[in-house]
């Protein structure tokens, strides 16, 4: 049941992201009125003063951290210390305003891997710093687990309603879909898409056995709003489908919806990656959240957003 007034005064920080904007869309789907979002020309979530401005100007009542400094193993690998340390910035400044301007909820977005790099699987919220992350972009994850641990501190000492979401692989609109920059499934669009043409054969790294969970981004949007209607009682919850497919499957999926009908050749020489990423998303489930977006639809949707945009 709805605890919040629809014109409640809701911050989205990153609204014009993947993540951020498919939130704005739920948000409006559920007519509340009044939605605050500014590009990082307008507000530099890094500068702390700028950040604390803007809450005494705008007073929101409820923020949902949606932005961040991202990007794939390359980048994370080549990158460590802005990754780590914008990251901090960012959410530092939204959650320790949140909490000194009285921001009655405060909903933080992270990502799975904040889980160590050999942790059981699927994975479980307690796993949480058992081991050590993957070194590819432990910077990202240490400024993640960071935000979640003063998340948890902030309802520790304080009893407020500070809460972390964490998505597993995300796709749908408004995705990243360079080839050199790109996750896996957006970058295997685009190839079978420029491919199909000619019908070209398309090479994808690896053997195509490792699993991987794929969640559309609107389903994470509808678990935002779920926490931001709801008080829930714990103060991590991870979001995710609770299945699995190999990424041959994703291939051939993705090939069958793009129409491509040349070769598939997989070049083994290159890296696979974990065996395995699975989350288990009970709890969020347990309490009435629930992802209904499958990969097919969720693929055909993100590729007719794709050929639109």
């Amino acid at each position: 049941m709805s605890k919040i007034a629809k014109d409640t005064i809701i911050y989205v920080a990153g609204h014009r992201g993947m993540v951020g904007s498919a939130v704005w869309r739920a948000l409006e789907a559920k007519d509340y009125t009044n939605l605050i979002g500014k590009t990082s020309a307008e507000l530099d979530l890094r500068n702390q003063q700028a950040v604390i401005d803007f809450f005494n100007k705008e007073q929101p009542d409820v923020v949902i951290n949606a932005a961040a400094k991202v990007g794939g193993i390359l980048a994370n690998n080549e990158n460590p210390y802005p990754f780590l340390m914008e990251n901090l910035q960012i959410q530092n400044n939204l959650i320790d305003t949140a909490h000194k301007k009285a921001v009655s909820k405060f909903v933080f977005l992270g990502s799975s891997c904040i889980y160590p790099k050999f942790a059981q699987q699927p994975l479980k919220e307690e796993y949480l710093l058992t081991d050590s992350l993957e070194p590819t972009n432990e910077w990202y994850a240490i400024a993640k687990i960071a935000g979640v641990k003063a998340c948890e501190a902030i309802r520790k000492q304080y009893g407020k309603d500070f809460v972390s979401l964490m998505p597993t692989n995300l796709y749908g609109p408004f995705d990243n879909f360079d080839l050199k920059s790109s996750h896996v499934l957006p970058a295997m669009l685009r190839k079978f898409h420029e491919a199909k043409a000619t019908n070209a054969p398309v090479t994808l790294w690896g053997s195509g056995t490792p699993m991987r969970e794929f969640l559309h981004v609107d389903d994470l949007a509808q678990a935002v709003v779920f926490a931001v209607e709801n008080v829930l009682p714990e103060h991590l919850y991870n979001v995710g489908t609770g299945t699995d497919v190999t990424i041959k499957e994703l291939a051939e999926t993705i090939q069958s919806i793009v129409g491509h009908n040349g070769e598939l050749v997989w070049d083994s020489s290159k890296p696979d990656g974990t065996p395995r990423k699975l989350m288990d998303s009970s709890k969020l489930e347990k309490l009435g959240w629930k992802s209904t977006i499958g990969l097919n639809e969720g693929v055909l949707k993100t590729y007719n957003w794709y050929l639109a945009n």
